[in-house]
């Protein structure tokens, strides 16, 4: 008759699986990204500060939005005629809420409007390191002067880069100005080293 030798038992708390669970997400960067985006989101709740996303509704205030932002990167003046990329924008916003290529959102202080943010959605060729070929580019990300330095712009970039990753999404990109550039950076973003663009001379 074989005798087997005693294994010694060990109890596994709960606190011990939670401990090794923090352990995990400590080396774990995508997890510690993961976290930090929903605590990001989940802190929207918690002030008087909403974020609505935009709905066909929106699509004036989207537009107008659109035309400040423009204002505001390229310095230009209120007497700079812009009724062409305002027709353009609403368009834009018309055919994107119907084909559902672009996700917006509107920041309220109460009813009053002060931020705002979207991302576009285009598909490109499949890579090796985006086999899907789906990109999401953030664009128009504004907030009035007055509520800036508030946390509104990174928490509205929070809400973008989240609904670009449950339409399963890795491919995110967006143009930085100098202003938010260092925002970019905080959450995540890196300089790009592998595009160019054409300009015509």
């Amino acid at each position: 008759k074989k005798v087997f030798p005693k294994v010694k038992k060990e109890i596994v708390s709960a606190d011990s699986i939670k401990q090794l669970e923090q352990l995990k997400a400590q080396y774990n960067p995508y997890a510690q990204k993961a976290e930090k985006l929903n605590n990001i989101v989940k802190k929207f709740s918690d002030e008087q500060k909403t974020a609505q996303k935009a709905t066909i509704e929106d699509i004036v205030l989207l537009t107008k939005t659109r035309i400040e932002v423009l204002r505001a990167a390229n310095n230009l003046t209120s007497d700079i005629d812009m009724a062409e990329v305002e027709r353009e924008s609403y368009e834009y916003y018309r055919q994107a809420f119907h084909d559902d290529s672009h996700t917006g959102y509107l920041v309220f202080d109460d009813d009053k409007f002060v931020g705002a943010g979207g991302v576009s959605y285009y598909q490109v060729m499949p890579t090796y390191h985006n086999p899907s070929g789906k990109k999401a580019y953030i664009m128009n990300m504004y907030t009035k002067p007055l509520y800036r330095r508030n946390g509104i712009a990174i928490r509205t970039l929070a809400l973008l880069v989240e609904d670009a990753k449950k339409r399963g999404i890795t491919s995110i990109s967006l143009e930085a100005t100098e202003m938010g550039r260092p925002l970019y950076e905080k959450f995540g973003f890196v300089q790009m080293k592998n595009e160019m663009e054409y300009i015509e001379i």
